[in-house]
């Protein structure tokens, strides 16, 4: 009976260990391959996809580089992300707070339920309108693009964080106001503190977010190309460089980094986050 039970975890394991490894291949061998095609030109790349570099060659990269235009789209990317991640600070604690501490009223509740609504309807139901209400009111543009981000991820900070509020002992702000500490400096100087945790995870998944969406830019900015983000630039790219694979891959890879950095950094944060606010009370 023992042998047949240490059999049967053998066999677990290693079928988990294939998985896993299945898993590693499907997920790290894009990367792979956008990593080494960057470093070769193209009649090596034509040679062998797969093999890796003979030699080390970043001509790829200073030719995209020297390209002016280039660190223009950066700059789109780098602060419509900026300013969509700082509406999110501003807007999703403050009515996230709001709600958590008035569900008792029928008010709150209705504003929770509608925008938990969004949780549950798909983006490919809501592109069409939205493109035309920003095109009547004008807002194809980057302003309109962050409002859009800003409105868009109450959904699911709402969610997040009124769970997280909910949770506080009320007792804290209780002896706050007897203090004499008016809402907005409980706010301030209690409950932002108490939330950073869950408000860290979530700038940090919106951060993923804003820099690597493609739709909604491509909705609301492709037709002007002194707009373009990072990934519509990727998209009009291949149009140029149709055959100059190597070319792309290495453009692909300079967008990547930098959001790569960010979650490297920021996964224990995010870690942390839904740790905490799962065991919390």
């Amino acid at each position: 009976m023992k042998l047949t039970i240490k059999a049967e975890g053998l066999g677990w394991r290693i079928l988990r260990n294939v998985v896993l490894v299945l898993g590693i291949i499907i997920i790290l061998g894009p990367l792979y391959l956008v990593l080494v095609n960057s470093f070769k030109t193209m009649p090596e790349a034509g040679r062998n996809f797969f093999a890796l570099p003979q030699s080390l060659n970043f001509n790829n990269y200073a030719e995209l580089l020297s390209k002016g235009e280039y660190w223009g789209y950066v700059w789109n990317t780098t602060y419509i992300t900026f300013f969509s991640i700082l509406l999110v600070v501003l807007i999703n604690p403050t009515v996230s707070y709001a709600i958590a501490r008035n569900s008792h009223k029928t008010y709150y509740k209705i504003i929770y339920f509608y925008l938990l609504l969004g949780l549950f309807v798909p983006f490919q139901v809501i592109m069409l309108p939205l493109t035309k209400i920003m095109t009547g009111i004008q807002l194809l543009n980057p302003f309109g693009l962050i409002i859009l981000y800003g409105a868009l991820s109450l959904t699911r900070g709402v969610f997040l964080l009124v769970n997280y509020i909910q949770q506080m002992p009320a007792e804290i702000e209780e002896a706050a106001r007897i203090d004499g500490c008016s809402t907005f400096q409980i706010y301030y100087s209690i409950i932002l503190r108490l939330i950073a945790p869950m408000l860290v995870t979530l700038v940090i998944m919106d951060a993923l977010w804003f820099w690597n969406d493609f739709m909604l830019p491509l909705l609301l900015l492709n037709k002007a190309k002194e707009f373009w983000t990072l990934p519509l630039f990727q998209y009009n790219f291949k149009t140029e460089y149709s055959f100059n694979y190597t070319m792309a891959f290495t453009s692909y890879l300079m967008a990547m980094l930098p959001i790569i950095l960010v979650y490297a950094f920021g996964q224990k944060h995010i870690i942390a986050g839904l740790t905490e606010g799962a065991v919390k009370g």
